[in-house]
């Protein structure tokens, strides 16, 4: 991932693909005062009529608190969309209030498309640096990033710059890598390694794909191992560019400050020369049932994933995995209502001190997924027992989950979805993944009434589809010799449920 913020830029604050944090997050602004009072509008209608019994003679100024500073409700905004003859995909969502304009390109192109592992990561490294000093002139933030399916490069700028970060980005799509950049993004490449090989969650996670889809190119890591980083060659970047960056695989997308015709234009201009790709088979990777174990008794904590193959992304069993993670839920020890979740599980850990902490977890590709948990623990004699707790959850699923909990998880899963799409840049990454992902973006009525017709049975179909009896993939990294032996875990998903 890189970001290269400009001078002119305001704090960053997005968006898509994982751990993409700033130092500068941008703070959510406070109401401004007419919309406070609007929202305290049947209070101000009725101390209105008072006063116009009270003082008649006063009934022109009385007229003034009626509505005086309501304001008209804001129209939902729907996505359009245009195709451009050579298959490239043109999506906007306009807010001319926003001042802001966000624009970019979503390719249907991660490390799952590689000959040669990490080319992926690198050629998005080396393309955005090329381009870093022509970006700095214009003032924004640009922002990349390689996930296993997708890779993206978008800018936030002012409204009246959008026009010139499209050119910017397009050059970086288009313009070949050269050797010397190549040399010259090797060291940051290798340095980003270093810094995965530091962050022990991720880690634990590219073995927990590694064992789960070995044997297909899921498994692969996205930022590529050092041995294949070290070699990688201008050539094999120019290929995997000219065979990926294909006109039918991409989607411009500009959200805020910006209208879909100018956008459509701007395609035509600097897009409009790229050649759809050839059509390409890709098989769903087969789910493996097996483990890796890092046992270090050195480490402070255990680290410690468990998952079983999940939905798609989007797909219909894919939300009714989440409503199933939300039941699960997340916990930390150190939040100051942590004995007062409404997870089941939260409760037992806190009660028992099982764990420093832990986090339900489903994670959609475009042909299959992951659903699972993670958690790390100081408690190294007891994560047998979290194990154990954890799989009568599971189990749980599929027989006597309540009414209440699913009420109350669809809830959270709303709000998790649709609350953070409140600035360009989180609606523009919702816009570009999605089209990517399904061929069209759900508007959040389609998301809340999806969400809201999944029952308790939906629930435990669910479960005892993904869940019951089925194979699970397990990783355990530091202090582990408590973890449970890999037979039995695999055995207790299949729990006596009667």
């Amino acid at each position: 991932m890189v970001q290269i913020a400009g001078s002119e830029a305001g704090p960053p604050s997005f968006f898509v693909g994982r751990k993409t944090t700033s130092t500068n997050s941008q703070k959510r602004p406070f109401f401004p005062l007419y919309r406070l009072i609007s929202s305290f509008s049947p209070l101000f209608t009725m101390a209105s009529r008072l006063l116009s019994n009270t003082f008649p003679v006063k009934a022109s100024l009385t007229k003034q608190f009626v509505r005086p500073l309501a304001t008209a409700a804001k129209q939902a905004v729907a996505t359009r969309t245009t195709v451009l003859p050579n298959g490239l995909t043109v999506a906007t969502e306009e807010n001319s209030q926003a001042g802001a304009a966000t624009v970019g390109v979503w390719i249907d192109a991660g490390s799952r498309s590689e000959n040669v592992n990490g080319t992926a990561s690198f050629l998005e490294n080396a393309a955005v640096k090329s381009q870093a000093s022509a970006f700095e002139k214009l003032g924004g933030i640009l922002r990349s990033n390689t996930t296993r399916d997708q890779t993206f490069f978008a800018a936030k700028t002012l409204g009246a710059n959008a026009a010139a970060s499209v050119e910017i980005i397009s050059n970086i799509i288009q313009t070949p890598v050269s050797s010397s950049a190549v040399a010259a993004s090797r060291a940051d490449v290798l340095k980003q390694l270093a810094e995965i090989d530091s962050n022990h969650e991720q880690v634990v996670f590219d073995h927990l794909y590694a064992t789960a889809f070995q044997g297909s190119s899921l498994s692969r890591p996205t930022a590529g191992v050092p041995e294949s980083v070290e070699s990688v060659t201008a050539e094999e970047l120019a290929a995997y560019q000219k065979t990926n960056y294909a006109a039918d695989r991409m989607v411009l997308v500009g959200s805020g400050d910006i209208s879909h015709e100018a956008l459509v234009k701007l395609a035509e201009q600097h897009f409009g020369a790229i050649n759809p790709g050839q059509a390409v088979e890709s098989k769903k990777p087969y789910f493996t049932g097996s483990e890796i174990r890092l046992r270090d008794d050195l480490m402070p904590q255990a680290r410690v994933a468990i998952a079983v193959e999940g939905a798609a992304a989007l797909s219909e069993d894919y939300f009714n995995l989440l409503v199933m993670q939300a039941v699960i839920g997340s916990w930390d020890r150190t939040l100051g209502a942590a004995a007062h979740l409404s997870s089941r599980l939260s409760t037992i850990v806190n009660k028992n001190h099982l764990a420093n902490s832990f986090a339900s977890f489903t994670k959609g590709h475009k042909d299959t997924g992951l659903f699972g948990i993670y958690f790390e623990s100081e408690n190294r004699e007891q994560i047998d027992d979290f194990v154990h707790f954890l799989q009568n959850e599971w189990v749980r699923l599929s027989t006597s989950v309540t009414a209440g909990e699913i009420e109350r998880a669809k809830q959270q899963v709303k709000a998790g979805l649709l609350l953070n799409l409140d600035t360009t840049c989180s609606i523009a990454g919702d816009i570009g993944s999605q089209i990517l992902t399904n061929g069209k973006r759900l508007t959040g009525d389609e998301i809340k009434s999806t969400i809201n017709k999944i029952t308790a049975a939906d629930v435990r179909r669910t479960a005892n589809k993904y869940l019951w009896d089925q194979e699970v993939a397990v990783v355990g990294l530091g202090p582990i010799e408590g973890l449970t032996d890999y037979n039995r875990v695999r055995g207790n998903m299949a729990y006596n449920r009667f």
